[in-house]
């Protein structure tokens, strides 16, 4: 009967070609994925990287207008929002802070990490990034 319903040039794949793709694809993905995966939280490690130094460099440039002011003008809130004005611009879901002990100029200490990183970076007076 089933002989009746295929026309004689009809052609297809066979099962066992069918399962050695699909195969084929799951040993692809089992690779990839976990290089994704180690792809976006690199990403994620240079944009809190990135912004450590964007705030180093916009809170000197904000010392060098404002010469005796203390890291606590810059950072009243914790926002950093004066440091627009110096061309700051925070990434979504990064935390900088301003190492409370190091209030002034020469004594500058920020950390900054991003929620999905797995890095904290800080930046010293001398604008040396380390991290942990």
């Amino acid at each position: 009967m089933l002989q009746k319903l295929m026309k004689k040039d009809q052609k297809g794949f066979t099962l066992i070609e069918l399962m050695i793709v699909i195969a084929i694809i799951g040993i692809l993905a089992a690779i990839a994925i976990p290089n994704f995966i180690q792809y976006r939280k690199r990403s994620y490690n240079t944009a809190a990287n990135s912004d450590i130094k964007n705030v180093y460099t916009a809170s000197q440039a904000y010392f060098t207008d404002h010469p005796t002011d203390s890291i606590q003008a810059i950072f009243h809130d914790g926002s950093g929002d004066e440091l627009f004005d110096y061309g700051f611009r925070p990434t979504a879901n990064v935390t900088t802070t301003v190492v409370a002990s190091h209030q002034t100029q020469s004594s500058f200490q920020a950390t900054a990490y991003h929620g999905s990183g797995d890095k904290t970076y800080t930046v010293g007076v001398d604008g040396g990034i380390t991290h942990n």
